[in-house]
């Protein structure tokens, strides 16, 4: 099967019932998209709770945003907010044989378990792999990774996870509804490959959600080694997307981190002590750019002016 009939194929998909079709609700994105750890009581005799503490965070809709993050309670800096699984991954193209294929944590080609090409870093994630990849193993994806190797592209290579995620029955066609689209142009769509509507509504949902996933070298756990983190983190690794992250909106002074030690379970850590009711932010793009820079790039990447109070001043 070409990859032009899979995504045809998609089509037959969009009215299939399926068991994620639940409305989503707070809590329902919270338990899909991230894990905390157990609360131990105050009185040390006592048990801990019997399942993991929600994350100390609430969405809610805004005037001006659409949907925000806010803490429920005060957050010191350098404390884990929440940690979050992607929804789907897929590890960039020149990085394809030293990242597995699956968490895209990095590997040893000569150690790993590999299957036509790619690489696991484990049998669990080879065997996790399965939802998506038998099913991708059955079309000729060759020239289409060549055409986005070629021309820089990298959310169509979500989309083609996320198509097959869709044709296995493992994920449903619209999981990324909830999240927010961008403006796609007539342009833009056409330079992405396909035209079909499934793909334009994931592409345009997958371009403006999309983190790229840099591997920090070694471990942070405090302030200090967290804030080189991205001066020292190595090439990317690839891209992902995720469901609670994705609600959090953009500062050029930021009050919150997103960091990726191991593979692509993202890490979330507080910069700063945050208020009960403040809201969380993350910073877009490389905070250190100059104001002209980082206008041009939010506007361009992701079509909105900055007013965060580092813009309104000009720094």
């Amino acid at each position: 099967m070409s990859p032009l009939a899979f995504v045809l194929t998609l089509s037959c998909y969009r009215r299939w019932p399926s068991r994620f079709s639940t409305p989503y609700s707070h809590n329902l994105l919270v338990l899909f998209s991230s894990t905390a750890t157990t609360i131990t009581p105050p009185n040390g005799n006592e048990s801990p709770s019997s399942g993991p503490a929600p994350p100390p965070i609430r969405v809610a809709l805004t005037e001006s945003t659409g949907r925000a993050v806010f803490a429920t309670r005060r957050i010191g800096a350098g404390d884990t907010i929440h940690t979050a699984k992607p929804i789907v991954s897929h590890p960039s193209l020149s990085a394809i044989t030293t990242v597995c294929y699956f968490c895209l944590k990095k590997i040893n080609a000569v150690t790993a378990s590999q299957s036509q090409g790619v690489y696991f870093c484990s049998e669990n994630c080879k065997e996790s792999s399965k939802v998506f990849y038998d099913v991708e193993k059955k079309a000729d994806w060759l020239a289409f990774d060549d055409y986005c190797r070629t021309q820089g592209l990298k959310y169509p290579l979500l989309v083609k996870r996320l198509a097959c995620m869709v044709i296995s029955g493992a994920a449903p066609a619209g999981i990324l509804d909830i999240l927010q689209p961008a403006n796609l142009t007539q342009g833009m769509i056409l330079k992405e490959v396909l035209t079909k509507q499934w793909y334009t509504d994931v592409l345009a949902r997958i371009r403006i959600n999309a983190f790229r996933i840099e591997l920090a070298v070694g471990v942070y756990e405090d302030l200090l080694s967290l804030a080189s983190a991205s001066i020292e983190a190595e090439a990317a690794v690839g891209n992902a997307i995720y469901m609670l992250p994705s609600f959090y909106n953009h500062d050029c002074d930021p009050n919150t981190h997103i960091v990726w030690i191991e593979n692509a379970d993202a890490k979330l850590k507080a910069l700063r002590d945050i208020d009960e009711g403040e809201e969380l932010q993350i910073c877009y793009i490389d905070a250190s750019m100059s104001y002209d820079a980082r206008e041009s790039l939010l506007s361009q990447g992701f079509g909105f002016k900055c007013n965060c109070l580092r813009c309104m001043s000009g720094d």
